[in-house]
């Protein structure tokens, strides 16, 4: 019988995976910002009802899965289990509660089976706009980076929360689509609900304890397994990154026994006094992953198999403490993979991929028409990426967004939300840095105001100043650059102008190669010029 119950809790796990799926998937097909519909830049999931997350959604980002893990328990900790009803619907964007900056809206509902509280589901989707300068880096604190809600209700009992959207609408500049966003939010737990329900009645579980306990125990289990096989020891790694107006240094050191490691951030740079600090919810999100990447996988992410992994920092911008300004903190929390990744090289060597982009090229428009002209206003948010690290055994990927894992959004649809022209959009050659295996490429972007039309943009770019490094031997990727059609070098962070007739080119950098350059086979290198990847002056 034994052996029978496993199979049957087996299969319980799976379509435990099927509900937070569909619940994603709810919030995909309704979200109205692009950023959530065409990239799908978010996370659900189902959380046990004294908080731990049970199971994850494929779909999303693991900066929000891995911060959402511990949002839940904020939630639990502010709202009392005895105020909790039955269509109820909780919400917060609190940068230091949720997901690391404002943009970024969490959803949590309770999921209750007869009366009897039974689950959590939570989502976390980024909307394209909460008031305030707007999503830069030219804030100095976080009250002026727009709207914080705290942990409040959205529904209570199924009756939505009117004074927040009111609140909502009279602080945003894009009403239509966040308030639509905070409803897709808000269904995308209600199907998973229902789906969790309708799994339970199927099946005839009262609760999902003893699901739980083979979920957990299982993925505990295979975690420490992986850590025991680990070379124990400290290792440690140093990183300059571009900042906002000066070089930024990011130092890990990572300690393995024999059922933990440890991720400490000592030695990095402090808090800056513009907007690209991190709080930790984050960086803990990405330096978890980046282990789990390497030591364990296959294995199923949920709080039982993220529990051996520790991190820890003093205040500094990784670490970054209320009210610092933490707009765009993905930038510095993008770059903590390659961070922990280069301590993982040292320990085990000839393993790890090259450095890659890491940081998305997000670029955020605000599009006007030209003074005494018609035409119309517009927020306009657009994901583009740089090329992966090269890898032991392949060459990096182009234009892929790692370690955030979220989609390129199409051009026509970045379009149809604003008066801009996209002219180019395209692999940059030779931008992946050489080596026995080449770094992936980044791309080209060209991008004008439509006519009659101007635009201001947020520039929230790395890698421009301190490229990608290669692995092993491996050559440094191209670094980044950011201009005007007409040549003039623009920042690489902060809001800037492109007037009426000119062009903005972005250059996303390319990812570190590994190994030595000599190495790479011939019908590597001819198969780089036939495809374009390198030219055939930079082969020579």
């Amino acid at each position: 019988m034994a052996g029978l119950s496993e199979i049957r809790m087996q299969v319980m796990w799976n379509r435990l995976i099927s509900v937070v799926e569909e619940q994603a998937l709810t919030l995909l097909r309704t979200a109205f910002s692009t950023s959530v519909r065409e990239a799908g830049d978010l996370s659900a999931g189902v959380f046990t009802p004294d908080g731990p997350m049970l199971a994850q959604a494929v779909t999303g980002t693991p900066g929000h899965v891995n911060t959402m893990a511990e949002a839940v328990l904020h939630f639990l900790a502010e709202i009392p289990r005895e105020e909790m009803f039955e269509g109820d619907c909780y919400v917060t964007n609190d940068p230091w509660k949720g997901t690391g900056h404002l943009h970024d809206i969490t959803m949590v509902a309770p999921s209750f089976k007869d009366g009897q509280l039974v689950a959590f589901f939570a989502c976390t989707a980024h909307v394209v706009d909460v008031g305030g300068r707007g999503f830069g880096a030219d804030g100095k604190s976080v009250f002026e980076e727009g709207l914080l809600i705290p942990i409040m209700r959205f529904a209570d009992r199924g009756t939505v929360n009117r004074d927040l959207i009111n609140i909502l609408r009279n602080n945003v500049r894009e009403p239509n689509q966040v308030v639509g966003d905070f409803y897709s939010l808000s269904a995308c737990n209600e199907v998973g609900h229902r789906r969790l329900i309708d799994m339970m009645a199927e099946t005839q579980m009262d609760t999902l304890d003893d699901l739980a306990e083979f979920i957990f125990d299982r993925s505990r289990t295979a975690t420490l397994e992986r850590i025991a096989a680990l070379p124990k020891g400290m290792w440690q790694n140093e990183m300059m990154v571009d900042g906002y107006d000066v070089p930024v240094k990011l130092v890990a050191t990572l300690s393995v026994n024999e059922d933990e490691v440890t991720v400490d951030f000592t030695g990095t740079d402090g808090v800056s006094k513009w907007g690209i600090n991190c709080p930790m919810i984050y960086s803990k999100a990405y330096a978890c992953y980046a282990v789990k990447c390497v030591v364990a996988p296959d294995i199923p992410n949920n709080s039982a198999s993220l529990a051996p992994f520790t991190v820890t920092s003093p205040v500094n911008i990784l670490n970054a403490e209320r009210p610092a300004p933490v707009s765009l903190r993905h930038v510095m929390g993008h770059m903590v993979p390659d961070l922990v990744l280069g301590t993982l090289a040292k320990a085990l060597p000839g393993q790890i991929m090259a450095e890659g982009a890491a940081a998305l090229w997000n670029i955020h428009i605000s599009a006007r028409p030209e003074a005494g002209k018609d035409g119309r206003r517009s927020e306009v948010l657009m994901f583009n990426s740089g090329g992966t690290g090269a890898r032991p055994e392949l060459d990096g990927l182009g234009a892929t967004a790692f370690p955030s894992g979220v989609h390129t959004m199409p051009i026509e649809a970045t379009e149809h939300t604003g008066p801009i022209v996209v002219w180019r959009k395209e692999l940059r050659p030779d931008s992946g840095g050489a080596g026995r295996m080449r770094g992936g490429l980044g791309q080209v972007i060209e991008i004008a105001p439509a006519e009659g039309h101007e635009f201001d943009f947020s520039a929230m770019f790395d890698r421009v100043n301190h490229p990608a490094h290669g692995r092993d031997g491996g050559a440094d990727g191209a670094p980044g650059v950011v201009e005007l059609d007409d040549g003039t070098k623009l920042r690489p962070k902060g809001w800037q102008h492109v007037p009426a007739g000119n062009r903005l080119i972005l250059k996303a950098p390319g990812g570190g190669g590994f190994g030595p350059e000599n190495e790479r086979s011939e019908e590597a290198r001819a198969e780089d010029q036939l495809k374009g990847y390198v030219t055939k002056e930079t082969s020579e």
